[in-house]
């Protein structure tokens, strides 16, 4: 066990996309999250001119040129889904804008997104040389507006460099993400139901769905109390997306120097967890996969939570 991790503590963020894949909302998906780390990394390594100015006036410009971002863990203290259910309504609605007018006053037609307001802790393990100003840098980043999961930085906690090297240590770091949750990948729950036959949505369903059982005796029915197949808190997740066509381009692709391919989001079953619960923290980073031979671009853990010797729920 020996992490740098970079603390980005009480994120708030206002208009996250809570549309993680195209059957799933809630928490946003995994490659968002992958995806802010990538963006500071790059910000940080190749600033803009505003960027590098200051950067550069506080003598720190040059150490930057090497930092790495490996992997990121991402905590979550609160989510609010933006959603309406009325008095007498079964199922909520999403709550959507069509903006702005158009010519004649009216509101213009729209694509319902899902949206929610967060506050998240991210862990980011790096790799630096000199990492004295990394926080400073890193601050100032996100003072000018990046965007997380599509959403805008409302307010952050000051970052901090933390050192990880033994369980103690690893204890303090979870502690000062406390109350939340982390989420970790359960792809193993996936696995065994499938290899009881099942087909993908129904292994996914078997472990989300809340089981009832009912006896009648003289005339009167009595309920069992609900309860699911694995303890803890399940969710459906999106960690990346399955090629489904060959490598090619499209006519007016984005980057005409890179292949395309059309893909399809993959869903597979996650878990929120406490803190206190990770005893690794490779159980919490996420990194990126590519699996050329399934044509599987994923996120993926480093350790796997099911790998730990002792699973408890509370």
């Amino acid at each position: 066990m020996n992490k740098n991790i970079l603390l980005i503590p009480r994120v708030e963020i206002h208009n996250a996309n809570a549309l993680s894949s195209p059957y799933t909302i809630g928490f946003p998906a995994m490659t968002a999250w992958l995806g802010v780390m990538h963006a500071l990394e790059r910000k940080l390594r190749n600033p803009d001119k505003a960027a590098y100015r200051y950067f550069e006036e506080h003598e720190y410009e040059d150490e930057l040129d090497d930092v790495r971002f490996n992997t990121v863990a991402v905590v979550c203290h609160d989510i609010r889904l933006h959603t309406y259910r009325g008095e007498n309504d079964f199922i909520s609605s999403i709550v959507g804008t069509g903006n702005p007018l158009d010519k004649s006053g009216n509101r213009s037609s729209f694509i319902e997104e899902a949206r929610c307001e967060l506050t998240v802790s991210l862990l980011i393990e790096y790799d630096m040389d000199d990492s004295s100003n990394l926080a400073k840098a890193v601050a100032y980043l996100l003072h000018r507006g990046i965007k997380m999961a599509g959403g805008d930085v409302i307010r952050f906690r000051q970052p901090d460099r933390i050192k990880v090297t033994n369980e103690s240590e690893l204890k303090t770091l979870m502690g000062r993400v406390m109350p939340g949750h982390c989420l970790v990948e359960r792809n193993d729950l996936m696995q065994t139901a499938m290899q009881e036959g099942m087909d993908a949505i129904d292994a996914l369903l078997e472990y989300l769905k809340v089981n009832y059982s009912c006896t009648v005796a003289d005339d009167e029915v009595a309920w069992s109390k609900g309860f699911r197949r694995e303890k803890g808190w399940i969710v459906p997740i999106a960690t990346g997306f399955h090629g489904i066509s060959a490598l090619g381009h499209a006519e007016q692709q984005r980057d005409q120097d890179t292949p395309h391919r059309f893909v399809e989001s993959v869903v597979t079953l996650g878990e929120f967890i406490m803190p206190y619960r990770i005893n690794d923290p490779d159980q919490i980073l996420w990194h990126y996969h590519y699996d050329p031979e399934h044509q599987l671009y994923s996120c993926r853990t480093n350790k796997p939570y099911s790998e730990s010797k002792e699973i408890t729920h509370g």
